[in-house]
């Protein structure tokens, strides 16, 4: 085992260079293969879009492609927010659902996160001492599928969005914590994938609002 104690000379713990992989590598010991495949550890763990976790991640992916984001890298699970377009737009994307993996007496009620974080910087392992949003514009992804049996995050078409200027949750009067699908209609337009990278550049120019009460 490596000697990592003091005086056992210089380790390098800097943030780790990670590189896309094809999902063809194999699991190995003393440089033999085990047998399964990296797919099947992604198959095995991700294939249930549906799952908070899951969906929220391809949420994400959704919106890279619909703005255009070079999705080709390897995503960065802590950064302060989630993209960030060719022309510098930070966005947080945020995810909800009427069906869940498991079993409802009901459809999920939706609300999303808006709360402030403090955000953390994996280059040199420090926190900020404030909560703040990072992002410059907010995407709210709605699987707005309410049929359990035909549920398929896949089918663009089951999902809807919403697009934010953070300077408007910033001023509102109300919760800071969260957000509720009445008040997104409110003050946003329901949109589909489509007309998300027209919306994005026209939220990025709203930067000081005048308070809301929603």
């Amino acid at each position: 085992m490596e000697n990592l104690e003091a005086g056992a000379g210089f380790v390098d713990l800097a943030r780790l260079s990670v590189l896309p992989k094809t999902g063809d590598e194999p699991l190995n010991l003393n440089g033999r293969p085990l047998g399964p495949r990296l797919i099947d550890f992604w198959r095995w763990s991700a294939s249930d879009l549906v799952s908070n976790v899951a969906r929220g991640v391809f949420a994400e992916f959704l919106v890279a492609h619909a703005l255009g984001i070079d999705t080709g890298g390897v995503r960065d699970g802590w950064a302060a927010f989630d993209l960030v377009t060719s022309d510098g737009i930070r966005i947080e994307v945020k995810s909800a659902a009427y069906v869940q993996s498991w079993w409802q007496r009901r459809l999920s009620p939706i609300t999303f996160s808006v709360r402030r974080t403090r955000a953390w910087d994996p280059e040199t392992g420090s926190t900020a001492s404030g909560a703040t949003r990072e992002a410059d514009v907010y995407v709210f992804a709605l699987l707005a599928h309410r049929d359990k049996a035909t549920v398929e995050p896949l089918n663009v078409d089951q999902w809807r969005f919403f697009v934010v200027p953070t300077a408007v949750l910033d001023a509102r009067t109300r919760s800071q914590h969260s957000i509720t699908l009445n008040t997104l209609r409110r003050i946003a337009p329901e949109l589909e994938l489509t007309d998300l990278a027209t919306a994005v550049t026209r939220a990025r120019e709203t930067t000081s609002p005048a308070a809301s009460a929603v």
